[in-house]
């Protein structure tokens, strides 16, 4: 686990018929499970302390997008071309 990344999560998580549900609190392990597991992809909003409690795209977070491109490789080139400028 990355040591600067010690922060409370929460995401957005997208359900039927368009509906969002904000999920969390969870921890920064549980942040990276997620990720692993494709249930947090870098358009996905999150929230914590540091983001100053602001909802950013995954994809902002350096850590999480690093942990992103080693857990879905054949991705990750479709993600940075999908990144907003």
């Amino acid at each position: 686990m990355e040591e600067h990344m010690s922060a409370q999560w929460y995401y957005m998580s997208h359900g039927w018929f368009h509906t969002t549900k904000r999920i969390g609190p969870i921890s920064e392990p549980e942040l990276l499970l997620r990720i692993d597991r494709g249930k947090i992809s870098p358009e996905t909003l999150v929230q914590s302390s540091k983001t100053r409690q602001r909802w950013v795209p995954m994809s902002t977070i350096e850590p999480a997008m690093r942990r992103w491109k080693q857990s879905h490789p054949n991705e990750a080139g479709d993600a940075a071309h999908g990144q907003a400028s």
